[in-house]
């Protein structure tokens, strides 16, 4: 496989939930999670493990859990989206036809990488603010990012989803994850049906960087 520049695997790793369940092979599975292990953490202690969930059993019970909050999440997320322009109605269809076909299949995904973080690990210099807490995630998800860029290195598909948290008492006894680790994302991985990763969809630059102050432009 030819290598891919940094820059177009940044430009073109897009979710892809619509995997075949073709194996991985272990060198590949290797060299996608020493990836992950390169990612940046606070003081570097490195406070999150990653499972590789390859169990059949245990991937079908993941899906179990999966379907009922996405069926909630995707009923609001449609019934918002009755009232969009045509363009943004098409683009998000197609959106959640794909994740409907994620939610219905994960457990066929050959591997679902289940990411668990240790907050005790963790410096949260921000729990003190009146706001939601988030700079521990800052301590795991560039490993997860790590992950979903090997992956596209790899010619594999992969997608970022949160939604299994909210079934993460049920989740950590599954997957025997000690009381003190908590849960924060969840990667199915796998080759991809049809052409899989290509050019994201992002807003313009010029709306999310500014210059000195906010809201000044960046030139």
């Amino acid at each position: 496989m030819a290598p891919v520049d940094v820059y177009e695997a940044m430009r073109t790793t897009r979710a892809v939930r619509r995997l075949r369940s073709d194996p991985i092979p272990d060198d590949v599975l290797r060299r996608v999670l020493e990836a992950a292990t390169w990612g940046p953490t606070g003081g570097n202690r490195q406070p999150w493990r990653v499972i590789a969930v390859r169990d059949a059993a245990k991937k079908s019970r993941l899906q179990q859990l999966y379907e009922a909050p996405w069926r909630a999440y995707s009923a609001a997320h449609r019934e918002a989206l009755a009232a969009a322009p045509s363009d943004v109605n098409e683009r998000d269809a197609r959106m959640l036809a794909a994740a409907d076909h994620l939610a219905s299949h994960l457990g066929e995904a050959p591997v679902i990488l289940v990411f668990c973080f240790n907050a005790r690990l963790m410096a949260i210099t921000d729990s003190v603010l009146d706001r939601p807490s988030v700079v521990g995630g800052a301590s795991v998800y560039p490993s997860v990012q790590n992950t979903l860029l090997a992956c596209r290195a790899e010619g594999l598909g992969c997608t970022l989803t949160t939604l299994l948290c909210i079934a993460e008492p049920q989740v950590k006894e599954l997957l025997e994850i000690p009381q003190e680790w908590g849960t924060c994302a969840f990667v199915p991985i796998g080759y991809p049906v049809g052409r899989g990763h290509g050019p994201v969809s992002r807003r313009p630059l010029e709306t999310m960087a500014y210059a000195d102050a906010w809201g000044e432009p960046l030139r």
